[in-house]
């Protein structure tokens, strides 16, 4: 069996890697051929092009990468067109895999969105796209599921991969100890994977840190980084005087060490709601983008624990100013009243009981080579 995969992000490149190994524990002689990152390469695929370093985001971003694109897009064809995989497997990065999955028609080759894109919060008409080039979609979220089959797109419920990491995840226990010696109510700063969403809403976090630890001299800051770079650009906005820490590589810890956090809008709420911590959600943008993004966004929130809870159970700040003072209002209501805190963490811990399934890595490569196999079955 021969199949294609293909992701443009880091979250596409994790996601892509557990379906990997997943596929492969149930055919190990699965031949697998992507676009993705160093960990689809890890988990055993023959990497044609390094994706992920193209991760991002806005027009201008895409148009000054845009020779690249057409390139890594042509050189996909090539490959599909010459070996004729089973199937074709695409996991988010819309912009990109529409325009490929396009072309695949021509080949007859099954196309799948594995971890679809969130046209229904951003750009509902592109569910024509979806209808008319892939087979099927695999998808993460409840209403998502029944949003695409109101759409009269092929589905099949399979959950969100990103709690089959969580399940697994392995918190460093020295880490841990020597942070709980300390002293200090403990707040998380979760500034963002991108570089840009760093630089964009690191500012204001650490502005917001400041004021809380002006009102309550007890609390201290963990500030999680992506990388080096990420951690040095945090670094040289420190307020002087504020009691922060910045660890590279330590966001799994860093939650769950926190009491409460402030954080980037993005899918590490599924990992805050995992570990069942209030949070303030951030997302700042220069005024322009701001006015676009509200123009397109059509989904009530733009939290994913949110959409799954049909309530604000996470504050949200989409916003294009300081936002610190309401950031500040919020963490120290939780801050002074133990009481209205836990019962924000009681109805985490219910959301999370409920959506919170692990396995669709699993689900979806039994789906995928189920259906795969399911001709060849009928022929005999």
């Amino acid at each position: 069996m021969k199949l294609f995969l293909s992701a443009g992000e880091p979250s596409g490149d994790l996601h892509g890697s557990n379906l990997i190994r997943s596929i492969l524990a149930r055919q190990p002689n699965a031949q697998i051929t992507a676009l993705g990152g160093p960990l689809m390469r890890a988990a055993g695929a023959d990497l044609l092009y390094p994706l992920t370093d193209l991760a991002v985001m806005w027009i201008a971003q895409v148009i000054r990468h845009l020779p690249t694109f057409v390139g890594v897009g042509n050189l996909a064809i090539r490959h599909i067109r010459t070996t004729r995989p089973d199937a074709v497997v695409m996991i988010d990065y819309p912009g990109f895999h529409f325009a490929v999955a396009k072309r695949i028609r021509d080949y007859g080759v099954p196309t799948y969105f594995f971890v679809p894109p969130q046209i229904w919060a951003w750009k509902q008409a592109r569910v024509r796209k979806v209808r008319k080039y892939f087979t099927g979609v695999l998808t993460s979220l409840p209403f998502e599921d029944q949003w695409y089959r109101e759409r009269r797109v092929n589905t099949h419920y399979v959950g969100h991969p990103y709690f089959d990491e969580l399940a697994r995840q392995q918190l460093d226990p020295v880490f841990l100890v020597d942070q709980y010696a300390r002293p200090g109510t403990r707040i998380a700063i979760l500034p963002g994977s991108r570089n840009k969403e760093v630089t964009a809403n690191g500012e204001m976090m650490l502005s917001a840190a400041r004021k809380i630890h002006a009102a309550r001299p007890d609390t201290r800051f963990l500030i999680a980084s992506f990388n080096d770079r990420q951690a040095n650009t945090i670094r040289a906005m420190l307020p002087p005087g504020l009691p922060a820490e910045i660890h590279t590589g330590r966001t799994p810890e860093i939650i769950e060490l926190a009491e409460m956090c402030m954080a980037v809008s993005g899918s590490v709420s599924l990992e805050l709601m995992f570990r069942a911590k209030p949070t303030v959600i951030v997302y700042k943008l220069h005024p322009f983008y701001r006015l676009v993004a509200l123009q397109m966004l059509k989904a009530k929130y733009i939290t994913l624990v949110n959409l799954l809870a049909g309530e604000e159970l996470y504050p949200e700040l989409l916003t294009s100013r300081d936002e610190s003072d309401r950031i500040v209002e919020i963490i120290l209501d939780w801050l002074n009243d133990p009481s209205r805190r836990q019962a924000v963490t009681d109805r985490i811990v219910a959301l999370r009981d409920r959506v919170a399934r692990p396995g669709a890595c699993d689900r979806a490569a039994d789906y995928l080579l189920g259906t795969l196999t399911q001709p060849l079955r009928q022929a005999a």
